[in-house]
């Protein structure tokens, strides 16, 4: 019987954090120990005198379309720093933390897997050193603080505010604004009533939850450059609206201070290790469904500074969070990536040609455990798409066929790197990083050294100066593969207010599904005339970007009949069982 991740795990004996910082070469006086395992790094120490020139190539590591089991992503990342390691390169990962709601939902622990992965896992998967819980709290201030000020507004007069050196807002109850935030995957919560019970409980209003990686105050955390940034950021957020239609901004409300306060450690780096011993910074976690979708922008500069190699994991598939690495986090940080490592699976391409349904706890359905070259050959599409989308960046691709599946044939595994090459990637090889860690990652290296070493044409897929829907009509149709773009009547009025207010100049990000270039999960592949639903517009102005809501996506998941919670339990000893 194969051993669990958890087992594999806590096989591994890691060194103490501090050690493996030391051989980085980052000094002392910038580390705060939290435990034998795990720090943060304060990310003063960019802004220090004999700070080490920009020295590393920048990886960014994506994905074809994945199924609801996910396609190995991160355990491609963490074995590709391991490869690295092994062929001599000083390499570091940029992972984000993960969402306690897919951690207890369906995809369970986001920390690898097998023989790569980052430990501590269970401190990896659950609370790390507190960053979610500083983003809910912060965020959840921020709506106390709207709700706060219409009850308090209801009930007294302008002059009252003015003895306080207050300003009366008139803030509308009728707009739900920033709503609140948890981070678990709670669908009861999607539509909300506040304020019920007595006068002094109000207001009564109608309100909303969304999952914490969901809230603007993570990307922000996630786009700071630095602690004045950060709280430029805060004070920008629009928090509510007057009765006018005016957007009242954290700044306005008085709490923007308070909420940089709260997140003043969550904006230093965590640094764990891998399995075979290299420095992993872990921060910042948006999803990249609903938001950007990548690990923090001051991560990766501590990181450039410090290795040979800096791997950093975009989520979901390339149409996901590489475009929004790019087109979001590189506008951000002016940072041009060197490669793009494009993972991809057997069983998410015969999902993709058409197999039945994979559905975690569930057996793997009969069309995967048997050679089906067809099946293959028609999912295809699905990679080329992809490998479609990093060449309209310019920047080179390297596929990773993740090997390690006993179901794979050697003749599928062909098929597919001969159709990677063919597409244009430099290199398709399969890793077997899961079942041998950085040796079986060595080759994947190898091909990743040999593309970021390749002349980069690096470019963004629009420029700041083109309309807000311009701008949606090119992700749409150049990376997705749309035929153009379908507006409510609402989204519509909200695009054309958007740009008499001044944001146009905004990058987008666009939320919707990642199991489908498209909106519709349905439609696998690479699938040709349809056309991109807005059904809805949020203006997250403090992290900089309007949020097109696409089909049915929504920003609070809901629980699947079996979550995986229904596997962790802990031992009398303290030991965590059934975490993977």
């Amino acid at each position: 019987m194969s051993k669990s991740d958890i087992e594999i795990a806590r096989e591994a004996k890691p060194e103490p954090i501090l050690e493996i910082i030391s051989r980085m070469g980052i000094p002392s006086q910038w580390v705060e120990a939290y435990g034998a395992y795990k720090a943060k790094i304060d990310w003063r120490l960019l802004k220090a005198p004999g700070l080490p020139a920009k020295r590393a190539k920048y990886i960014n590591v994506s994905a074809i379309s994945p199924t609801p089991l996910g396609e190995g992503k991160t355990t491609t990342t963490v074995g590709l720093v391991q490869g690295l390691g092994k062929i001599g390169k000083a390499a570091a990962a940029c992972l984000r933390q993960p969402s306690m709601g897919p951690t207890f939902g369906i995809k369970g622990g986001a920390a690898g897997g097998g023989y790569s992965q980052i430990i501590p896992m269970e401190d990896f998967n659950l609370h790390l050193t507190g960053d979610v819980h500083a983003v809910s709290a912060a965020h959840n201030l921020c709506a106390a603080a709207v709700d706060a000020r219409i009850y308090h507004e209801s009930r007294w007069s302008p002059a009252h505010f003015e003895k306080q050196g207050l300003k009366m807002l008139g803030l509308d109850p009728c707009r739900a604004g920033i709503g609140r935030v948890v981070d678990m995957n709670d669908r009861a919560l999607r539509h909300v009533m506040t304020g019920m019970g007595e006068r002094e409980d109000g207001p009564l209003r109608q309100s909303h939850f969304d999952i914490s990686v969901a809230s603007e105050v993570m990307a922000i955390l996630a786009l700071a450059g630095d602690l004045p940034d950060l709280r430029q950021r805060l004070g920008r957020m629009i928090a509510a609206y007057d009765r006018a239609g005016n957007p009242v901004t954290a700044e306005d409300l008085g709490v923007a201070g308070a909420m940089a306060a709260l997140l003043k450690d969550a904006l230093k780096p965590n640094i764990l290790q891998t399995m075979e011993g290299q420095g992993s910074f872990v921060h910042a976690g948006p999803f990249a469904n609903i938001a950007q979708g990548n690990s923090s922008v001051i991560a990766d500069f501590i990181a450039l500074r410090y290795a040979d190699y800096v791997v950093t994991e975009s989520g979901f598939g390339s149409d996901m969070g590489m475009e929004k690495f790019f087109d979001i986090k590189c506008r951000t940080s002016l940072l041009v990536p060197d490669a793009v490592v494009l993972v991809a699976t057997v069983r998410a391409l015969k999902s993709h040609g058409g197999g039945p349904a994979v559905t975690p706890g569930k057996p793997l359905p009969q069309a995967y455990k048997e050679e089906n070259l067809q099946l293959l050959k028609q999912g295809l599409s699905n990679l080329i798409a992809h490998l479609g989308i990093i060449r309209r960046f310019g920047v080179p691709a390297v596929v990773a066929i993740a090997g390690g599946f006993p179901t794979d044939t050697e003749a599928e595994l062909e098929l597919i790197r001969q159709a990677a090459l063919k597409a244009g990637a430099v290199d398709a090889v399969v890793s077997h990083h899961w079942a041998r860690g950085g040796e079986g990652a060595a080759d994947l290296a190898r091909a990743v050294e040999k593309a970021a070493a390749l002349p980069n044409n690096f470019k963004l897929l629009y420029p700041d100066e083109m309309g807000l829907a311009e701008k949606i009509e090119t992700i749409a149709c150049e990376i997705y593969g749309a035929d153009g773009v379908d507006y409510e009547k609402a989204a519509r009025a909200e695009l054309d207010k958007l740009e008499d207010m001044g944001f146009g100049k905004l990058p987008v990000c666009v939320a919707k599904t990642q199991y489908s270039l498209s909106h519709d999960p349905a439609l696998k592949g690479a699938p040709k005339g349809w056309r991109l639903p807005v059904r809805e517009l949020r203006l997250q102005a403090g992290a900089g970007f309007v949020c097109p809501l696409c089909g049915t996506i929504s920003t609070m998941p809901g629980l699947p009949s079996r979550p995986a919670f229904m596997d962790v339990d802990v031992n009398a000893d303290g030991t965590i069982r059934g975490l993977f």
